[in-house]
């Protein structure tokens, strides 16, 4: 069984508020063995000295589009599936290199991927996937153009790159199910307008109640569980009584809404650097005009979202939503939230609470032993400078997954 020793170190656990000095973490095969603030004796350990380095979990996206190679969906389904494939292999692999060692699909993602993730057939963070997300007919996940419409059945409808259009409990509850046999790890539904599609207004309900019941009821029979795109009051609070579990952007969100998330044991999963992106980037990458109209009346209200939800005691997790080229700006979400938030809770976010909202808390996003070694090194202390963990990587020379080095610049 291969061990590593790491020494010379601080340890920022993915829960507390400071960095603990004096450490020394024994990892063997690919959980955590040991963690001491004495030396650790093992004679088969390779050993690394991290060089006064800050050792941390791995970090966790929990919203990423693999699949979102194009910021205009609608063109996705022309290009070859091998093709985007191939390009969510190298988006993926980005990834791993800004540290993150584990990312939740939020659309697109499919099991072939998963599989390739989980073989080492491409190095790449572990990957958790709904599949495709559920979308009514003129949803958020319905691109077709209208003249489309006439042509095409929503279940036939050549855009089902990032979603699968879903009209009425039955074919609800056969799109739920099929997700699910395909290996899907939790349940994505569109439940309010959004940015990325041109025709649906952001304050628009999607879904009936009975639709997203259904949805939830299915999920919760496989221990499954459903999230939820939602902007507005209305949407997030209606999702979150019928028993969704995460909400995904919740820009709009007040503060009774944000209260009942947080009395329900809510997560949200704000997505501000995808606003900021598109932004700048938006037009110049194929943004329709109707998309762009859409986008200030979220980007506004992001970082006092971020306030109102701490506010209220929601848990956070940490996403980007990032389409296209766009994917590079990944971990400028934690300069974004810093101007809202301390930053040991948006460390947190990336760690101990995306893995609770991933059901894989104790497991990942700590370091604790027992837990799976997916660890990183960051040069400098990220709870005083954040914007250590910015940029591609390039201060973050070691990434461990499940005890494998799988960056090593030391």
């Amino acid at each position: 069984m291969a061990a590593t020793l790491f020494r010379n170190l601080r340890l920022y656990d993915g829960l507390a508020d400071a960095l603990a000095e004096g450490m020394e973490v024994l990892v063997e095969g690919e959980r955590i063995k040991e963690i001491a603030d004495r030396p650790i004796a093992s004679s088969t350990a390779r050993v690394v000295d991290c060089g006064g380095r800050t050792l941390m979990p791995g970090l966790i996206d929990a919203h990423v589009h693999a699949y979102g190679v194009d910021a205009d969906l609608g063109r996705l389904d022309k290009l070859p599936r091998s093709l985007q494939a191939l390009q969510a292999a190298e988006r993926l692999k980005d990834s791993l290199k800004r540290g993150f060692t584990s990312i939740r699909d939020a659309g697109g993602a499919d099991w072939g991927l998963a599989i390739a993730c989980e073989t080492g057939l491409i190095t790449a963070p572990r990957l958790f996937y709904p599949g495709r997300a559920l979308s009514p007919t003129g949803g958020h996940g319905d691109m077709r153009a209208n003249v489309m419409l006439d042509q095409f059945c929503g279940c036939c409808a050549p855009t089902q790159a990032i979603a699968v259009i879903a009209d009425g409990v039955d074919e609800v509850r056969k799109a739920v199910r099929g997700e699910l046999k395909r290996g899907a790890h939790a349940i994505k539904i569109m439940a309010s307008g959004g940015v990325a599609s041109p025709s649906d207004p952001i304050y628009a309900l999607q879904y009936s109640d009975e639709e997203i019941a259904c949805a939830v009821w299915e999920a919760k029979a496989w221990r499954s569980y459903v999230l939820a795109h939602a902007y507005t009051p209305e949407s997030i609070h209606r999702a979150v009584r019928l028993g969704v579990r995460s909400i995904e952007h919740a820009n709009l969100i007040d503060v009774a809404t944000a209260e009942f998330m947080a009395e329900k044991q809510a997560f949200a999963v704000p997505t501000l650097v995808t606003y900021d992106a598109l932004a700048e980037e938006g037009p110049a990458l194929g943004m329709p005009p109707e998309s762009m109209a859409k986008l200030s009346s979220v980007k506004d209200a992001g970082l006092g979202s971020l306030e109102i939800l701490s506010r209220a005691g929601v848990r956070m997790g940490f996403g980007t939503d990032l389409l296209g080229t766009m994917h590079r700006r990944q971990s400028d979400e934690f300069v974004i939230r810093r101007q809202a938030l301390p930053a040991a809770a948006v460390l947190r976010s990336a760690t101990s609470v995306n893995a609770a909202l991933l059901n894989k808390d104790g497991q990942l996003g700590v370091v604790a032993a027992g837990a799976l070694a997916d660890l990183i090194l960051v040069e400098g202390d990220p709870l005083t400078d954040i914007g250590v963990l910015t940029g591609q990587g390039e201060r973050i020379p070691f990434v461990m997954k499940g005890g494998a080095a799988l960056i090593d610049r030391l």
